[in-house]
């Protein structure tokens, strides 16, 4: 999993939600003590008015806690050292992620918002494939060049337009998990742009989302077992049953949503790729409680 060599994970005062993704500000009341190394860089704020401040009390989102991310980490390092033995641990770790430490599907998908944005150009480039054919497609994105190449080059070409390189952590999970995209194509057999099926653009969108809510969630909770592992063939088959654990996710929420990919306009597309990160993280915290319950 390329993503696994992440930045450390968030710290416990890091908000539920990072302010570069937009929303309401949520703060923690300061340390002086606490380890400023666990703070995540943040981008300037611009001044807002004093109205824009105002909020009635149910507005606010609530204060998460501190200590938020413990419990999950305990189990996801219990769930590795056990040599992937025990689904339970996994499943508390994936259940607990999402209905506590990140507030819930709702929120957890709200933190996929660089990943959501890749989504989202990724469904209307391939709409526009499927509809008006491969070369209208790339000539739209200026890379009229790449017209006949692989699938694997067209696909690097759109990169820099969909998830450019940018300096936070979510927009390198959106990046990373594209390029992840990029190497599964050929195994899963998408190979012709021209010749693609709505069940493909479905497939590669499943493939994307599932890179992508992995990195996220071992950014958050999986960071010890990835820097400097003790054994790294326990890492590797954690990381293999993490990425089959949420793919099913993804591909039972796409299921559930009967999911139709085309006549989207843009503000369609948002909203609905908007409802498949909520749709997996609700499906990936009930499969994480059925989990748990089994052992």
């Amino acid at each position: 999993m390329g993503t696994s060599n992440s930045y450390g994970g968030p710290g416990r005062n890091t908000p539920l939600v990072p302010s570069w993704l937009g929303g309401a500000p949520e703060t923690i009341p300061s340390d002086e003590n606490s380890d400023k190394e666990n703070q995540p860089n943040k981008p300037d704020k611009t001044p807002i008015s004093p109205v824009d401040t105002v909020h009635s009390p149910n507005s606010l989102p609530p204060l998460p806690s501190p200590d938020r991310y413990r419990q999950p980490r305990i189990n996801f390092n219990r769930f590795a050292k056990s040599g992937s033995k025990s689904g339970g641990f996994l499943g508390r770790a994936i259940s607990s992620y999402v209905s506590k430490s990140s507030g819930g599907p709702r929120t957890a998908a709200k933190k996929m918002g660089s990943s959501q944005h890749t989504t989202a150009g990724l469904v209307d480039f391939l709409n526009t494939v499927r509809t008006q054919g491969a070369e209208v497609a790339l000539t739209s994105y200026n890379l009229g060049n790449l017209v006949g190449q692989s699938i694997e080059d067209i696909f690097l070409g759109l990169m820099d337009y969909i998830c450019p390189a940018g300096g936070n952590v979510d927009e390198g999970i959106a990046r990373n998990a594209f390029i992840e995209t990029i190497a599964d194509l050929a195994v899963e057999g998408v190979m012709d742009l021209n010749g693609l099926t709505e069940e493909q653009l479905r497939l590669i969108v499943e493939i994307y989302a599932t890179h992508a809510i992995e990195a996220r969630l071992c950014n958050d909770i999986g960071t010890k077992i990835c820097i400097a592992p003790d054994n790294i063939a326990l890492v590797e088959r954690a990381q293999e049953q993490l990425h089959d654990f949420i793919r099913r996710g993804v591909a039972d929420a796409l299921n559930t949503m009967q999911s139709n990919f085309t006549n989207l306009t843009a503000t369609d597309t948002a909203k609905f790729v908007d409802e498949i990160y909520i749709e997996s993280f609700t499906m990936l915290q009930t499969l994480g409680e059925i989990e748990s319950d089994a052992e």
